[in-house]
């Protein structure tokens, strides 16, 4: 693409929600199939980024903490075939089996060409920035975690992962009323990611933060601590916020003009263990997730609820002053757990539209279609 003198140059971008399947070839799941519908859909744009759900090692030791969170490096094809220029690695799986797998990672994702960003060799490395550059656009991406596994957290001298810690208050209601539960972000952890905004604000044009956060699997729940740290960091210079975690989309929320994905769901993801595991254990046989999601018998190996199978790509065009238009496009897991990019006129598309549009309720937005797009707005 050609730029007159006086225009701007642009780039579109997309950024995907959590990646990382536990299926491959050996089970029958060719790892190139997980991406075929949506890998066309990738390649039409500039840059790419998503959330680098697993370890991948061949330093996998013991049991761990969950079995599935350490796949074979084979199965990082999955990232070349998206064709990932930068990936966060700052989430709930990145240390089950400990820091080297962690370091493996790293350099596996480094090996490929893809930046990577939320966890390292220790808090400097962790909290370093990945960044792009694009016709002559300068994108930068951070990435935090509030759910991290104990011992996980990146130190001075220790690896691991980039830490937004939450502090966690109940207020009784009297018998008959549900308890109001208060969170809020560790000042520290949102001090340190404030610094770390403000200083990539004087490198880049874009600032793009991930966080690996929320309430898991519950549609539209969102905490208080979310829009807290949201609201703080764009007000410090961030541009675009992705959410990752819950596995099914949550709401999103335009602040100041600038888009908060709270999350975008899965991008291609299966569990191990197949379906009702955690409904077959105490406390969750009668508790807040039984009652409040179902699983899919149509998809045992993405035990997160029926609304998983909704997903989102967020799509940015992206110049040197910042993001000029943002928007998402729906999509829907297949049952072969293929992320399938819809297109108006399908009923699965207005379907996912209107899903967002409770999800996204009681937050400031506009959804406009435009082609095959929803376009966000204030």
């Amino acid at each position: 693409m050609s730029i007159a003198p006086h225009e701007s140059p642009e780039i579109s971008f997309i950024g995907t929600g959590d990646c990382g399947p536990t299926h491959g070839p050996q089970d029958g799941f060719p790892i190139a199939r997980y991406t075929e519908l949506v890998r066309p859909t990738l390649a039409a744009v500039d840059l790419r980024f998503g959330n680098c759900e697993r370890q991948y090692s061949a330093r996998k030791q013991g049991a761990g903490r969950a079995a599935h969170g350490c796949q074979p490096p084979e199965m990082a094809q999955i990232f070349s075939d998206c064709g990932f220029d930068a990936m966060t690695i700052a989430n709930n799986h990145m240390y089950d089996f400990g820091a080297d797998p962690l370091l493996d990672t790293r350099a596996l994702l480094l090996a490929k060409g893809i930046q990577p960003t939320g966890a390292g060799k220790d808090l400097d490395e962790a909290r370093q920035p990945a960044i792009v550059e694009r016709n002559g656009v300068k994108v930068g991406f951070l990435g935090y975690c509030s759910v991290v596994p104990h011992g996980g957290e990146a130190a001075c001298d220790k690896p691991g992962i980039a830490t937004l810690r939450i502090k966690t208050y109940y207020e009784p209601r009297g018998p008959h009323a549900p308890t109001r539960i208060h969170t809020e972000p560790d000042e520290r952890d949102l001090r340190m990611i404030l610094e770390d905004v403000a200083a990539l604000r004087k490198q880049v044009d874009v600032v793009m933060i991930a966080f690996h956060w929320g309430v898991d699997w519950l549609p539209r729940i969102i905490s208080d601590y979310q829009v807290t740290v949201a609201h703080a960091c764009i007000d410090a210079g961030a541009d675009l916020i992705m959410g990752h975690h819950p596995h099914v989309p949550k709401g999103i929320e335009v602040y100041k003009g600038k888009a908060i994905f709270y999350c975008l769901g899965t991008l291609c993801m299966t569990h191990g263990r197949g379906a009702n595991f955690t409904w077959n254990e105490n406390p969750w046989m009668h508790g807040a997730l039984r009652n409040h999601t179902d699983q899919d018998p149509d998809y045992p190996f993405m035990p997160y609820g029926v609304d998983s199978k909704y997903a989102l790509l967020t799509k940015a065009i992206l110049s040197k002053q910042g993001v000029k238009q943002v928007s998402f496009v729906p999509m829907m897991i297949d049952k072969l757990y293929r992320p399938e990019v819809l297109r108006h006129g399908d009923v699965r598309f207005d379907d996912t539209v209107r899903y967002m549009e409770w999800t996204s309720d009681g937050f400031d937005h506009k959804f406009t279609i435009a082609g095959d797009e929803v376009i966000i707005s204030a």
